[in-house]
């Protein structure tokens, strides 16, 4: 993607303007023109928009001072976007529809309480095993550091060795414990051939995974981590 260039008016850019996306890699500031799509109305699409309507509705629904009570929060917690320094933060509506959705990805979708917001611990996945179920359905598992308090949440997109990143192929998983082992976790993708249609002998996973909160919702920042395997 093109490197932005620093000028005399703007040293750095973040964000969308028009069909133009600016992010960041590495440190580093690049733009990209925003892909056309059309809206289907999937059932998954349906859901998403439907989800985030109800997030809304539900702050909506709040006692004012309730909502201060989110601001007084959200005051504390650093902004997942850039500019990233110490006086950049969410407001208390990001939080709460943050939790909302962190609640709903967990399968427990209802309107969350106000809690203080504590520093998530270090994580990582390195990538243990893939096991096919059936000739139809996967099992990669990952050996993890993080306790079962947090959920492990995924965009995955199975492609050919040496295959890259398309961000519209990526599909959404939850992690499950592996017999109460603390230290392996697993994403179970049915149908593994058909949603990519790609029916090989070796792929390449290009997975974005972050953590969720089972307590209050709350997500952390993504990760990212490209593995090969053989099936």
């Amino acid at each position: 993607m093109p490197l932005y260039t620093p000028n005399i008016r703007f040293s750095d850019c973040w964000g969308s303007m028009g069909n133009i996306s600016f992010y960041h890699r590495e440190g580093k500031c690049y733009w990209k023109t925003k892909p056309t799509t059309i809206f289907r109305n999937t059932l998954a699409q349906s859901y998403n928009s439907g989800l985030h309507r109800r997030a809304l509705d539900a702050w909506r629904g709040l006692d004012h001072d309730e909502q201060l009570e989110w601001n007084a929060i959200a005051k504390g917690v650093p902004s997942r976007r850039p500019p990233h320094n110490p006086k950049a933060y969410i407001s208390g509506y990001n939080l709460f529809v943050s939790a909302y959705h962190g609640f709903a990805q967990l399968g427990d979708e209802h309107t969350p309480e106000p809690t203080p917001f504590t520093s998530f611990p270090q994580f990582s996945i390195t990538f243990d095993s893939a096991i096919v179920i059936e000739d139809k359905d996967l099992l990669l598992t990952f050996n993890t550091t993080t306790d079962h308090r947090f959920r492990i949440a995924a965009k995955i997109q199975l492609t050919f060795p040496g295959g890259g990143i398309r961000p519209g192929l990526m599909r959404s998983f939850l992690s499950v414990p592996i017999q109460d082992n603390q230290e392996l976790v697993a994403f179970l993708i049915p149908n593994y051939k058909e949603t990519w249609h790609l029916d090989l002998t070796e792929y390449r996973a290009q997975i974005r995974y972050f953590l969720i909160d089972s307590h209050t919702g709350y997500r952390t920042h993504w990760k990212q981590i490209s593995v090969g395997f053989h099936v």
